[in-house]
């Protein structure tokens, strides 16, 4: 691990591109070690940043009959109340707790078409990583090329090594089928109870179907783009043409703060 995290401090683009490719090694004792380290070296970078959780709902008080626990305490009063008029309280005079809606949702589109080579990985596995820190009651996760996969569904329990792991394991492969994916994403969010919902493609955004993602693109409600730096012109005209936000990333150590750079516009 000491190696490691020399590695990261010299450079950690090349170091997290080099453990993102090993991840997917053949030989199984490798491939494994491999993915456990990256994901922890992925994990305990994103958390180095500053504590963002938006997206947790929080506890606040409503009277009993809207639902929630009972909060014995705080509903104590209205009880000696009633026990003093020689009546059953009111439901609507006791207290309950109860948790108010998450404040955000994210979905995490991942571009897996043409190569995945490690810094895509990588990448994609720093974005996924910030997305369940900064989101994590309510994100998804989603991996695309002509066809879309559920690596996270928005409302199943999962630990982030876990989804890390999950696209460490991603394989490039086929069409980009932009508009489909975002329409696929766009669903994923309408399950969600935040009161903010945001699509994040990690893309180069280079539709290679016969559909234009632009009207789609222009449907979503939050979009955001993380693109690489080298070839990014699709993302930054998707993103002029659509309404969107976007940011360029020279590396993949920079799409943790690059995300929340573009949450916070």
């Amino acid at each position: 691990m000491k190696a490691a995290e020399d590695a990261m401090a010299a450079d950690p683009d090349a170091t997290l591109a080099l453990l993102a490719e090993m991840a997917r090694a053949t030989d199984e004792k490798l491939r494994a070690a491999a993915r456990q380290l990256a994901g922890r070296i992925v994990l305990d970078r994103v958390r180095t940043g500053p504590p963002k959780a938006r997206g947790i709902g929080k506890l606040r008080n409503v009277p009993a009959d809207r639902g929630g626990d009972l909060d014995l305490d705080a509903s104590m009063p209205a009880v000696v109340d009633a026990k003093a008029l020689r009546r059953p309280p009111h439901l609507g005079d006791l207290t309950a707790r109860t948790w108010s809606r998450p404040e955000l949702a994210l979905c995490l589109l991942v571009d897996a078409s043409g190569s995945m080579g490690g810094e895509r990985l990588a990448a994609a596995a720093l974005t996924a990583a910030a997305c369940a820190l900064r989101a994590p009651g309510e994100y998804a996760v989603l991996s695309f090329a002509r066809e879309v996969s559920v690596l996270k569904a928005i409302d199943a329990p999962a630990a982030p090594q876990t989804v890390v792991d999950a696209i460490l394991g991603l394989r490039g492969h086929g069409v980009t089928a932009l508009a489909t994916a975002l329409r696929a994403a766009t669903d994923e969010l309408e399950r969600s109870r935040a009161s903010r919902r945001v699509v994040v493609l990690l893309s180069d955004c280079r539709a290679t179907d016969d559909e234009d993602p632009i009207p789609v693109a222009s449907r979503v409600p939050e979009l955001v783009i993380l693109a690489p730096a080298e070839g990014c012109e699709q993302a930054e005209d998707l993103a002029a043409r659509s309404g969107a936000r976007w940011a360029p990333m020279s590396g993949s150590s920079d799409a943790p703060a690059a995300l929340l750079s573009l949450l916070d516009r």
